[in-house]
Formats: C-alpha cells, structure tokens, sequence
C-alpha cells in the first residue's frame, strides 16, 4: 500500500492542509491560520502522509500532491464496504497524498491538542492512534507534564481513543460548539512519568503492528528507548 510518514508540514503544503481542514473539520483554519501555526516556536503541528511509491527518507512536498476528487462527498464512509486499494487518487499514482493532521499547543507544562483529524476516506484504520501516538512522544520530548483537549460528548470513537491514552474528563464546557453542544475537557497527567512513556512506547509497538498488518512500511518509524 506504500509509505506512511508522519512529519511537520512546510509552508508548501498549506494548500493541502486547507483542503483536508476543510473536509474533516469543517474550515477550522484558513491559510493562514495555518501559516501561523507553522511560525509560532509553540505550536507542534504533524502530517500523515502516505507516499505510494515514497522514499524512506526526506519530507515530502504536498505543493502539488492530489487532492480530494471534486466528488468526494462530505459525509464519511463506511470503510467496511470499501475496497482499500480504491482509498487512494489512482489518477496521482506516484504523488504523496495527505491523510491526516494534528496539532498541539505548548503551554508552559500543557499541551494542549487543538487538531486530531483523519480524512473520512482512511478511517477506522489506526491513523488516529498513530498520529495521537506521534503527538504525545513530540510533547514528552519537550518535557511538559500534561496534556489535555476538548470533545464532543456525542463523538464516541474520538473518546474511546483518548481513554485508551489515559484521559480522563475533569470538566465541561456548556455550548462549546457552533451548534450547541456541549463539549468534554479531558486531561492527562502523566507524561513526565516513566511509566506513562513505557506505555507510549506500547502503543506505538501495537500501533505499528496494525498497520503493518495492512500493508503500510512507516518511513520514519521512531524507537523509543
């Protein structure tokens, strides 16, 4: 299926990134608000990118990578009745396609994770523990203590993941959302403990066998010591 590679983005690839903003979020950011994360020494911004016949090392440049078809329909599909060879622009066989973002801000000790976002079309796969595994080791490395984000009660699968890294809800925020709905503010406490980055290290472990196990080579696969 090729190479999966979770890097930063250039200022190259905003254009790629507003498009998948725009399909998985709804136009979060614009350009520029992605230019700014981009800038600022406080944000940590990451790409997933599958490069069907990528190398193994270098970034690759989104500035001219296939798109979304026109066609694509805004409501995600059901990837149990998709052909997984079909996920991908046939038409741009040798061009890196972006799958997903993420991003957190770093707030004195907090992270604070603002962005986790997979294109419909490759869900359900083990992206978003992949990228969320990413997020975590990046804010580790920077030595902050804490992590937290908030979500809608009703996303169940965003919460079942985010418990599965040890989040727990501590708080609501009444009418968060555009349309009204509440929203959970979770929190983790652990990530300067040894032990929290022996389970990281476990999670990637299980993640990467998953994906493995579907076919994708991770380019730029960390070890953790």
């Amino acid at each position: 299926m090729g190479y999966l590679s979770c890097q930063p983005p250039s200022h190259n690839d905003i254009a790629a990134l507003v498009a998948l903003d725009q399909r998985t979020l709804g136009g979060l950011w614009s350009a520029e608000g992605y230019g700014r994360e981009l800038d600022s020494p406080n944000s940590c911004l990451l790409m997933l990118v599958h490069s069907p016949q990528g190398s193994q090392t270098g970034a690759a440049n989104l500035s001219t990578a296939s798109m979304a078809s026109p066609q694509l329909s805004m409501t995600p599909t059901p990837l149990d009745s998709v052909d997984p060879d079909a996920l991908f622009d046939s038409s741009s066989p040798e061009m890196p396609t972006l799958m997903g973002l993420g991003c957190y801000w770093a707030i004195l000790d907090e992270a604070h994770i603002t962005v986790l976002a997979i294109d419909p079309r490759y869900q359900r796969r083990g992206l978003g523990q992949w990228l969320l595994v990413n997020l975590l080791e990046d804010a580790c490395d920077r030595a902050l203590t804490r992590a937290t984000l908030e979500v809608r009660p009703s996303n169940s699968r965003a919460l079942a993941l985010y418990e599965s890294f040890g989040f727990d809800t501590l708080g609501r925020r009444r009418r968060y959302y555009s349309n009204g709905e509440d929203a959970l503010i979770l929190w983790q406490n652990s990530l300067k403990t040894a032990e929290y980055r022996d389970q990281l290290h476990q999670r990637r472990t299980l993640a990467s066998s998953r994906l493995h196990r579907q076919g994708w080579q991770i380019s730029n696969e960390k070890k953790i010591g």
